[in-house]
């Protein structure tokens, strides 16, 4: 609610700096439960937590003159958000609507609610990321295993059907919290690095050099060769391949980085979300059919807020250390506002991103009548686009509905 309510200061700051009255700003929909006027705006709260917004005084501009609304279902709903948006309007103050300002301060306008968030998002992750640190795997030890597996896969990592030959780790003395600096005579910086070491050493006998207790220690080990998984066939069937086997599991733990890692970071993350919006209307109907079949739901399932609360209450039940759920929950409510950020510019009303087109669509219409010695055209005709307004806003609703109750009945589980 707090990245709601930051998202509409957004709109609101710069649509005030820019002379429009802006009448609202409300966190929540239906029955307001707290209001306050100040100024000219009413501040205030309302009973469902599940958006926000701003009244823009003048979002829709009066008909244009020798146009008249057509009939039908259509044209009514047209003609009622003009007469609507036209009544906010007090007289002298038209200069003050939305519609009369110039589209670059529109633009800034409705990129003012998505910047906020992923302004949210990089404090929030630049403060993991610094802070706390992301989850790494590093080179330290922290089990030995107890057999050499037949092969690994996916489907048997943690119940492997064991062989009789000898642990190579156990043989070469490797103990629980050794740090491996070295190995075969290379300088080990990372857990990618010395898997893939592992994995080309077959069976040759190689110098190991291990950090324990403080002090350097000096090994031989002779790994053996196992079967792993490295992909699936096109059936779901495993893929393996023959590869160097140690025998030993490492440890994972947060590795603080610099601020230098904060943006490319960010921009990962918007990327996959952008990826992941883009075939939304298949990835909703795979989380409909895995929610409401006996099919497992996948980790990387659309979720809800209700999803995103649960999966919040999943990492403070898995962590033990208060410093560890901070983390987790910095974490989760920095990718929430990557995808507040993402979603938000899909270009469809009532999205900002529906704005941000209108007002594009306004500046080169305007540009092109410039060229051609044209008078210059009026607002762009934003109430023309209410039916595709409500037809979108009734799918967003469908949509959000059917994931709250797919986020009650078979939630997305981390534990």
């Amino acid at each position: 609610m707090l990245s709601i309510a930051l998202h509409e200061i957004g709109h609101m700051l710069p649509a005030k700096k820019f002379g429009v009255r802006v009448s609202q700003y409300m966190v929540g929909f239906g029955p307001t439960l707290w209001s306050r006027v100040k100024g000219e705006t009413e501040y205030g709260v309302k009973a469902i937590p599940l958006g926000g917004y701003v009244r823009l005084v003048g979002m829709m501009p009066p008909a244009p003159e020798g146009k008249e609304t057509g009939q039908g279902m259509f044209g009514r709903l047209i003609a009622e958000a003009r007469d609507q948006s036209t009544e906010e309007v007090r007289p002298g103050e038209e200069h003050r609507a939305f519609y009369n300002l110039p589209a670059w301060q529109k633009i800034v306008v409705m990129l003012g609610g998505p910047v906020m968030n992923l302004v949210i998002a990089t404090v929030m992750i630049g403060i993991l990321i610094v802070g706390f640190g992301l989850p790494q795997v590093t080179t330290t030890v922290a089990q030995v295993s107890e057999c050499v597996p037949a092969a690994l896969t996916v489907d048997t990592i943690d119940d492997p059907e064991c062989t009789d030959a000898p642990v190579p780790a156990t043989e070469a003395g490797i103990e629980p919290g050794d740090v491996i600096t070295r190995y075969d005579g290379t300088t080990v910086t990372d857990w990618e690095q010395l898997s893939g070491l592992i994995a080309d050493t077959g069976t040759r006998t190689v110098p190991v050099v291990v950090q324990r207790d403080g002090a350097e220690v000096d090994l031989t080990v002779t790994p053996t060769v196992i079967q792993k998984q490295v992909d699936e066939d096109a059936s779901g069937e495993p893929v393996l391949e023959a590869s160097g086997f140690i025998g030993f599991s490492p440890l994972q733990d947060r590795v603080r980085g610099d601020w230098s890692e904060v943006v490319p970071t960010v921009g990962e993350g918007t990327w996959e979300t952008m990826k992941m919006v883009a075939t939304l209307p298949a990835r909703v109907a795979e989380t409909a059919r895995q929610a409401f079949t006996d099919e497992q739901r996948s980790i990387d399932s659309v979720q809800s807020v209700v999803g995103v609360g649960v999966m919040l209450g999943d990492g403070f039940a898995l962590y033990d250390q208060t410093s560890e759920r901070v983390a987790w929950a910095i974490g989760v409510l920095g990718s929430l506002n990557i995808a507040l950020f993402v979603f938000n510019l899909i270009p469809l009303l009532p999205l900002d991103g529906g704005h941000v087109v209108n007002a594009l669509y306004e500046a080169v219409k305007r540009a092109l009548h410039k060229l051609r010695g044209l008078p210059r055209p009026g607002p762009a005709d934003v109430a023309r686009l209410t039916p595709v307004t409500y037809v979108v806003f009734l799918a967003l609703l469908g949509v959000g509905g059917m994931l709250i109750i797919a986020d009650l009945v078979d939630p997305v589980r981390i534990t």
